[in-house]
């Protein structure tokens, strides 16, 4: 009986396809997927498989595009890095979170960014909250990849003045560009969705000498949209959200693979790695997927 329930664990298919013996190309199709913008469920529905299936790829792949992020993106010759922080929420929003349960993971989850304005590369990222604790754990991360001495731009957030200060010390030329919102324009319902109107910026110099010129947050903020245009669980409005912020982070793990090994950027005509010299060519979808191998 022990040895039947065995043969039949590894012969279940699941919406038409098997779980363990899914191809290279059928994983990447689903990574394309997943990285354009599509939901888990829609991409199981394209592809023909279960959505256990798309969830273990994610785990097992996050996982591992993590790791070979975490190793290869180590003394890069960035020399303007611009950083922001973008929310998202898993669970439920922090609003309808019931005041004992909250915490990362449930209600409101930001995702720290950093960029190099030159390569476009992703060098680091962060999920956490929006407190000194997380500003303080992903300036070290960023610090410790970066082989020279950088301008670094953020907004006007204070968590990233101590941050910096304990990370880089007087070795950065740091500065801040805090951006004045008035009201927006329209009427009540229409405001509802609509930001503020950017009507000034004030910029400060905090450390060093930073070039003014390069005194942005304008590729940061680019990105971001990339990131809520490329990831679902980014997307405003919908119910695509992340129910648990372990898939959170394997979604944002793939994705930034992706993004700095297999997508070409359109101004420099290559990927990300490739400009900053960590990668020699453009990947696969099948060699991103072959990482879980």
């Amino acid at each position: 009986m022990l040895d039947r329930v065995i043969i039949l664990k590894h012969d279940v298919h699941i919406g038409g396809v098997n779980m363990n013996r899914l191809s290279l190309q059928q994983r990447a199709r689903i990574i394309g997927c997943l990285t354009e913008g599509m939901s888990m469920r829609a991409t199981t529905r394209l592809i023909g498989c279960s959505i256990n299936t798309v969830t273990k790829l994610l785990v097992d792949l996050g996982t591992a595009c993590a790791i070979y992020q975490n190793e290869v993106l180590r003394n890069l010759p960035c020399k303007r890095v611009q950083v922001d922080e973008i929310w998202a929420f898993c669970y439920s929003k922090q609003k309808n979170t019931p005041p004992n349960i909250r915490g990362l993971g449930r209600g409101d989850v930001y995702t720290w960014v950093a960029i190099d304005s030159d390569t476009k590369l992703v060098p680091s990222w962060l999920v956490g909250t929006r407190d000194a604790e997380y500003a303080r754990e992903f300036i070290a991360d960023l610090a410790s990849r970066l082989a020279n001495r950088v301008q670094l731009t953020s907004d006007g957030h204070k968590a990233y003045l101590r941050a910096v200060e304990e990370s880089f010390g007087a070795d950065v030329d740091y500065s801040m560009l805090v951006k004045l919102y008035g009201a927006a324009e329209g009427n009540q319902q229409e405001r509802r969705y609509s930001g503020g109107q950017c009507c000034g910026t004030i910029t400060g110099t905090v450390c060093g000498d930073p070039d003014p010129k390069h005194v942005s947050t304008s590729f940061v903020e680019r990105q971001n949209l990339s990131l809520r245009m490329g990831n679902r669980r980014f997307t405003r409005l919908t119910n695509g959200f992340s129910k648990k912020v372990d898939n959170h982070e394997h979604a944002l793990a793939i994705y930034y693979m992706f993004y700095n090994f297999g997508r070409i950027h359109k101004s420099l005509r290559v990927t990300p790695a490739m400009e900053a010299k960590v990668s020699d060519h453009v990947w696969s979808l099948e060699e991103i997927a072959g990482l879980a191998d």
